[in-house]
């Protein structure tokens, strides 16, 4: 089987309307197919689906999900986290047809509500205008933020699934920290062992290596070998912004897996997650 549950359409940051996606997945061979646009933020933004179009966005994944019975499509969003700030995800739980949620960190809070430190788009010197901005180049802080702010949407928000865990070492590049600092080891550790008491699925991007951001993928190959120790299931995405993109690095990302000891990947179905066997997608 082969399926992506992390796709962004033109209602957000992507390039395209949503039925190109799902021709591309088409032509593919996709089982199945998850829509995962930005949720809406209360600030100005290029980023994420504006409130006024998120029913539009429901009502349009919806009819296509009726015009095409194969591959399956599944609605979701990917929904930043940023204490009091960003809406609580019950919300949209609690008043959408969602068939899962991503909690992503794009935006690291500091002590001043009015200043995000981003850590994600094309510009690495926007990370690094805004470490100095945000936090004073202090590295250590800004990071340990990023995680205690995932450790406290997994706990608070619970995810289905966490998105690109580690997506703070994308423009890092081994500048300002290393991935083996015990400082940065027991951040990732904390954070994992929250992970595996929630019950969230992990997804394993692919996006920063086919897009040249990154050497690895996130989460790496360290802490690959620590989720697979912790037996927390994964599910492998493209982050696709386009739609050839929807199952870049996949293939290799099925050997580094299996080559650490995962069996399967995990799939949403409506009858809820399913296990598929990496075997299945040879």
């Amino acid at each position: 089987m082969i399926f992506n549950l992390h796709t962004h359409t033109n209602f957000s940051d992507g390039s395209s309307d949503p039925e190109e996606y799902i021709k591309e997945a088409v032509s593919q061979g996709f089982d199945a197919l998850g829509f995962s646009d930005h949720a809406p933020v209360s600030f100005k933004n290029t980023f994420a689906i504006g409130e006024e179009k998120l029913e539009e966005y429901v009502s349009t994944i919806l009819e296509l999900r009726k015009l095409y019975s194969s591959p399956s499509i599944l609605l979701a969003l990917e929904v930043d986290y940023i204490p009091g700030i960003t809406t609580p995800f019950d919300f949209y739980r609690n008043n959408y047809p969602f068939d899962y949620l991503i909690g992503s960190i794009h935006l690291v809070k500091n002590e001043d509500p009015d200043k995000l430190w981003f850590i994600d788009g094309p510009d690495i010197s926007i990370y690094d205008n805004g470490l100095q901005e945000v936090f004073s180049g202090d590295i250590k802080k800004a990071v340990t933020s990023y995680y205690l702010q995932i450790q406290e949407m997994i706990t608070t928000q619970k995810p289905d699934i966490i998105g690109h865990p580690d997506k703070i070492k994308m423009y890092n590049r081994g500048r300002y920290f290393q991935e083996n600092d015990p400082w940065y080891v027991r951040l990732v550790d904390e954070t994992l062992d929250l992970i595996k008491d929630s019950g969230s699925v992990i997804e394993v991007n692919t996006r920063g290596i086919y897009k040249k951001r990154s050497d690895t993928l996130f989460p790496g190959p360290e802490i690959l070998k620590k989720i697979h120790q912790l037996n927390i299931p994964v599910t492998i995405s493209s982050d696709a912004h386009k739609p050839h993109e929807i199952s870049l690095y996949f293939e290799e990302t099925r050997v580094i897996l299996k080559e650490i000891g995962f069996k399967g990947v995990w799939l949403k179905t409506g009858e809820g997650w399913t296990e598929v066997p990496l075997m299945s997608n040879e």
